[in-house]
């Protein structure tokens, strides 16, 4: 049955939202915390959970964060937001106390040991692994780099770097981007069979759009110029000056991402918003050049209607232009081409319980375990000889997603995949057992007697993609803004692949649209599209 939150009042501007992930919760949260008097607002949400891709899965006694998500923005204003909603620990959490590890703690704030409602500030390391070793993620000439690719492939790396800062290629596709930033040689190391693993396409078919949104400004001057900073005395991390794949530190909530998106829907219902679940959009209609109605499905099969003054899309393009199509709006047949040709890539979480990892920790960075485990909150699997392509360390995240953090690890395993192939269809016994079989062969678990209990998560529409008809996607958006009631917000909402904050910060965006009466939605479509905005505070 649907699950309905908050009491309906129709006497207001009515706002409806679609998809209760960061987006669209960020859009109702920003609607009634101060003007709870003038709209009528409601979420729909599909599935029974909050947060989208950021949810958090709980499965066992033990929480699950399906994508990974650091708790860092550019954005003062996202960066207060979430502190707001949650504020930063006060005083040290299980992990700080086993390991004595101290940090900059919020002077007053709450004690993670004491309440749930809590961020935890995290030390972030990621990296790379290649062809048996680890390697700095992002990949730089590091001693440790170049003692594990030896001397000759280093010096081929080396003067393959040289040669692309003087001969520099047209950047009309992914693989000139990398290629210009890194040299030929350590693309094709680490990035050409990578992006062809997550994207399911080679890179020289992908847009440069992607390199420019996720490596940005990055390049080997960068990485060795943080690397050599790190070495100097009295260094103390301050990420509003580097780039977002450096930052050392983060937030994250106590029971991972999903638990601030439950806090954010509890207070936007206290407000007075409506948020249903079970809710499937299925048709929107317009009169005079505006969006008029929102029809839900809900799991019971009744229809519902509500009439909208605003509608704020969070939900697929492909899917809102359905909706669009089935309310009876005259969508032109290029528009819906567009639309249907966006790709999008899914993947698969496999969750293994394990007693002990085999790789050992030989950093300086201290772990809890027995025996420690390795420091990492990501593992990027590069190496072409496998398809798993990220692994996360629970326990790194927060101790307090594990029921026993001191005597088992819980790691999560991504496959890139698209819905519906020979990976997505396996059984979960399959899956648990081609897991388990990797991470033998990688030697990061013993044997399959390790593992305790597994868990396996399909996740549709993960990734929106940058090729097929991603080149025209402007004859598409440029056609929603016609209707000047609908604002396209998040990742799916605008086939554009943002972190979380940028995603809050589209519905911000959009928000003051309606508050001032601003037509012009360039500002919406505008976030994480300027280098300006990631490469400086």
């Amino acid at each position: 049955m649907s699950k309905v939150r908050g009491v309906n009042v129709t006497d207001k501007q009515s706002v409806v939202i679609i998809g209760g992930g960061p987006a669209g919760l960020t859009a109702a949260w920003e609607l009634v915390k101060d003007n709870a008097d003038a709209y009528d607002v409601t979420v729909l949400e599909a599935s029974q959970e909050f947060g989208g891709i950021a949810r958090t899965v709980k499965y066992n006694g033990n929480r699950m964060d399906i994508g990974g998500h650091r708790f860092f923005s550019k954005d003062d204003r996202i960066m207060q937001w979430w502190q707001d909603v949650m504020p930063l620990q006060g005083a040290p959490s299980y992990d700080d106390k086993k390991l004595g590890r101290h940090h900059d703690l919020n002077p007053g704030g709450p004690d993670p040991e004491k309440t749930d409602v809590v961020m935890l500030k995290r030390h972030r390391l990621s990296r790379i692994f290649w062809n048996q070793h680890f390697f700095d993620y992002p990949i730089s000439l590091t001693p440790n780099t170049i003692k594990a690719m030896g001397f000759f492939l280093t010096m081929q790396a080396g003067f393959s770097y040289l040669w692309s800062t003087v001969h520099k290629l047209p950047e009309d596709n992914l693989e000139n981007f990398y290629i210009n930033r890194f040299g030929r040689k350590l693309y094709s190391l680490f990035f050409e069979g990578y992006t062809e693993k997550l994207w399911g396409r080679h890179p020289s078919e992908i847009s440069a759009d992607w390199g420019a949104q996720r490596v940005k400004g990055l390049n080997i001057w960068n990485i060795l110029g943080n690397a050599f900073k790190k070495l100097m005395p009295g260094h103390k991390a301050d990420n509003s000056k580097v780039e977002t794949s450096l930052i050392e530190e983060f937030w994250y909530p106590k029971l991972g991402p999903g638990q601030l998106w439950e806090v954010v829907a509890d207070n936007s219902t206290a407000k007075g918003a409506t948020i249903i679940n079970g809710a499937k959009v299925t048709s929107i209609h317009s009169e005079n050049g505006k969006a008029s109605a929102v029809d839900y499905t809900t799991e019971d099969g009744k229809v519902v209607s509500l009439k909208a003054d605003h509608v704020i899309s969070s939900m697929p393009l492909n899917h809102l232009i359905d909706a669009m199509n089935n309310g009876g709006v005259d969508v032109p047949a290029s528009v819906t081409e567009v639309a249907h040709g966006l790709p999008f890539r899914d993947f698969v979480t496999v969750g293994l319980l394990v007693k002990k990892l085999r790789v050992k920790n030989t950093t300086d960075v201290p772990t809890l375990g027995n025996p420690p485990i390795v420091p990492d909150n990501w593992i990027y699997v590069q190496d072409p000889g496998y398809k798993v392509g990220r692994i996360q360390i629970f326990n790194n995240w927060s101790p307090y997603l594990l029921k026993d953090p001191d005597n088992t690890v819980w790691i999560g395993l991504e496959y890139f995949t698209d819905e519906g192939d020979d990976f997505w269809n396996l059984s979960d016994e399959e899956a648990r057992k081609f897991a388990i079989a990797e991470m033998i062969r990688m030697r990061i678990i013993e044997s399959a007697d390790d593992v305790l209990d597994a868990h396996r998560e399909l996740v549709p529409k993960a990734y929106p993609a940058y090729f097929d008809t991603y080149d025209r996607i402007d004859e598409l958006t440029g056609w929603i803004d016609s209707l000047s009631n609908v604002y396209c917000v998040g990742r799916n909402g605008q086939h554009h692949y943002n972190n979380q904050d940028h995603s809050m910060a589209t519905s911000i965006e959009a928000v003051e649209n309606i508050k001032t009466g601003r037509e012009d939605k360039s500002n919406v479509w505008g976030v994480n599209t300027e280098k300006s905005y990631h490469e400086s505070k």
